[in-house]
């Protein structure tokens, strides 16, 4: 196999925010060539799967400026410094839905759009989810908490009304390779 790496000849950011940074690279390519690469930065982020003791899925509706409009999704959110995925999925989930879970478990980790940015999605399954305070947004959410069926969340996503791609990627994931429930396999 010939060797496709790029070697990385000057980076700066371009523009930096508070959810991510647009990173400026002049790059090798591998017959010598030399582009310019632009991409975006942000922090690793978790998803949070949650089930109740009584087997519903705990979902946010959000306000997702970028598309306006409202988002059903599932509780999601970046990594605080030195923090470690799964402390964060429990964080997030509190913070979010106002809901905490007896165990969490690691379902997938995965790169979600590495053609343009080097995000990454530590996907966990949080199970006997019970609410038990009240949330506790950043100043940039608006969240609504319900709860509903695992068979809802993958009609919707057949249904092409999941448009959260995190959200989506989770449930499937979920159904296909941790749950086995034929119940919601065609």
């Amino acid at each position: 196999m010939s060797d496709l790496s790029w070697e990385t000849l000057e980076s700066s950011v371009a523009y930096t925010c508070g959810g991510f940074d647009v990173v400026n690279e002049q790059v090798r390519l591998p017959d010598g060539q030399e582009a310019p690469f632009d991409y975006i930065s942000e922090t690793e982020s978790v998803v949070i799967l949650p089930l109740t003791a009584g087997g519903d899925v705990v979902v946010i509706e959000e306000w997702r400026h970028a598309v306006k409009r409202r988002n059903r999704g599932l509780p999601a959110g970046t990594l605080e410094p030195d923090e470690t995925p799964e402390e964060a999925a429990h964080r997030e989930l509190r913070e979010e839905t106002g809901y905490e879970a007896e165990t969490t478990n690691h379902l997938t980790t995965v790169e979600p759009a590495n053609g343009f940015s080097d995000s990454l999605f530590h996907y966990f399954v949080a199970e006997g989810c019970e609410q038990t305070a009240d949330q506790q947004l950043d100043v940039d959410e608006s969240i609504e908490v319900t709860t509903t069926t695992m068979d809802s969340l993958v009609s919707a996503a057949r249904e092409n009304e999941l448009r959260d791609g995190r959200s989506a990627l989770g449930v499937l994931y979920y159904v296909l390779f941790e749950n086995g429930s034929e119940s919601v396999r065609r």
